[in-house]
């Protein structure tokens, strides 16, 4: 089945602590069905120092699971994904303007 959220995706966060924000995709992990979205879903690590590294604590952004995330049109709202045939490829689309992602 093909991916409704990619990697680079505009997405904006449904439910939880950053409910409305908005970012970019960096990573997914569709086995897990989860995907880190860039500046949101941060938690605080700590680190031990190191000859290496210094140490401290460092902000970390967590894996969203993909059914609280939405991927943002062109009018800026949040939108659900669908898939068409232009031609001999398939494409994605937004289903609330109609445009091709």
């Amino acid at each position: 089945m093909a991916a409704k959220l990619r990697k680079g995706d505009n997405v904006v966060v449904l439910t939880g602590k950053d409910k409305g924000k908005t970012g970019a995709i960096t990573s997914i992990d569709p086995k897990s069905g989860k995907a880190i979205v860039d500046g949101l879903n941060i938690a605080i690590r700590h680190t031990k120092q190191s000859q290496a590294t210094q140490g401290g604590r460092t902000p970390k952004a967590m894996p969203i699971q993909l059914s609280n995330l939405a991927i943002v049109d062109s009018n800026g709202k949040a939108t659900r994904v669908g898939f068409r045939m232009d031609g001999d490829n398939k494409v994605r689309f937004a289903k609330t303007t109609g445009d091709a992602i």
